[in-house]
């Protein structure tokens, strides 16, 4: 017999899917990996990480493949980093009667139409919003909201599909192309409906929740619109007092609306007015890299307290410093390509040498082509700073994310081809 597993039922790309197997790992705990591609995570086969593939989508399937596990060693707690299977961990964890989110509440929070719902129900202020299964719909409720709208998937994350329509030919030509879709970009089903939802123009922030309490308030950067790419955050968010206690309290009002108070949620919202209204609560762990600056300036651990929360043990996530800590990504402005090997080896080396910087990384291979970013697959590396302020950290993170940049070249200019002369014959 080996000792108490810890199931992680697929993972996100990048960031904390390989904590998550780390912090286990350190918990004295053997992490597995159950995924229909264990190839698709690079990280697993480079730490070494146990993987069982197996169709993640199948119930059954899945099923199987747990109890096969559970014969060979206890299992201790189930685990998803991916938003797609954050309900699938939370169903597997009830039926081996461990701890974990109501699945229920998972599956109605991951459904942003049915999330609006019972928001607007308990009060929670949100944006003007209807769930569609049509174009002409969309349509007629971009016209009764007014425009400019947001229209979006009613499932998925890392702003796959959304989009800032501001003329009703944008809407109707968006809307089509999201209901056109039979599959998400991770293969399985896409629902029959979108979201169509007023836009609001105000300061983005997130809220870190953990066990329904308000343990960061994350200041966004975003990239410039129809796209909703973010580009970057700042922890601790410079905000009056009065607005960081009404963005925390908006929060964690919304995660117990939506019954959530196990575990981690990283909730979105934007100031409008001066009312803090919800984009969206996700029933998981922030990506883009947020726990780690939560670590860095408070000294949560927010993967290991994850990791706590799922084999039973009491998580009441306690600050030990209080400093600045910021991310930058890279992303293109224009069609163009990674410099050369030495190149964006030089351009690392720059934005690591500043005092500050914790960690810089480029995504892609050397020469590799790149363009302006849709949705976070367009993000082309990052910079993460810390200092003993926030205003301190952001600057350092703007100047080591201008170094970096260095790496980007324009793209090569077509080779020129001369008109072929054609002569008689003598």
């Amino acid at each position: 017999m080996t000792g108490r597993q810890l199931l992680l039922i697929e993972s996100n790309t990048t960031g904390t899917g390989r904590q998550f197997a780390q912090r286990a790992a350190e918990a004295g705990l053997r992490p597995v990996l159950l995924a229909a591609d264990p190839g698709r995570y690079p990280y697993a086969a480079e730490d070494g990480l146990r993987t069982v593939t197996v169709d993640t989508a199948d119930p059954a399937a899945l099923w199987r493949a747990v109890r096969e596990l559970a014969r060979t060693a206890p299992v201790a707690g189930v685990l998803s980093s991916s938003e797609y299977f954050v309900a699938t961990a939370a169903e597997v964890a009830d039926r081996l009667g461990l701890p974990g989110p109501s699945a229920e509440a998972v599956r109605a929070c991951r459904d942003k139409a049915r999330q609006r719902r019972l928001l607007d129900d308990a009060g929670v202020p949100v944006p003007g919003y209807k769930d569609v299964g049509g174009v002409q719909q969309a349509v007629a409720v971009a016209s009764v909201l007014g425009l400019p709208v947001v229209v979006k998937p009613v499932q998925g994350s890392g702003s796959l599909g959304v989009r800032l329509c501001t003329t009703l030919r944008q809407v109707a030509d968006h809307a089509g192309e999201l209901l056109a879709a039979g599959v998400n970009e991770r293969g399985l089903a896409a629902p029959s409906r979108i979201l169509v939802e007023s836009y609001l123009s105000g300061r983005e922030f997130s809220v870190e929740v953990v066990g329904g309490r308000a343990v960061a308030v994350v200041a966004k950067h975003v990239g410039p619109p129809p796209v909703f790419v973010e580009t970057g955050h700042d922890l601790p968010a410079a905000l009056p007092a009065e607005q960081h206690e009404a963005l925390t309290a908006c929060a964690e009002h919304a995660v117990r609306a939506l019954g959530l108070g196990w575990g981690a949620a990283h909730v979105e919202l934007r100031l409008d007015r001066g009312t803090p209204r919800v984009i969206e609560v996700n029933p998981r762990l922030a990506g883009g890299m947020i726990p780690e600056l939560v670590r860095h300036a408070y000294g949560i651990d927010l993967v290991a307290a994850q990791v706590r929360a799922a084999v039973g043990e009491p998580v009441e996530p306690e600050r030990s410093g209080e400093a600045g800590a910021s991310i930058r990504f890279l992303t293109a402005d224009a069609d163009g390509v990674l410099g050369t090997a030495e190149a964006t080896g030089t351009a690392v080396s720059r934005a690591r040498a500043i005092p500050g910087v914790v960690d810089a990384a480029l995504y892609r291979a050397p020469g590799s082509a790149v363009a302006p970013a849709e949705d976070f697959r367009g993000r082309l590396g990052h910079v993460i700073t810390t200092a003993p302020d926030a205003d301190r950290s952001a600057a350092l993170a703007d100047e080591a994310l201008d170094r970096l940049a260095t790496a980007l070249l324009p793209a090569p200019a077509a080779a020129a081809t001369e008109p072929a002369i054609l002569k008689e014959a003598a």
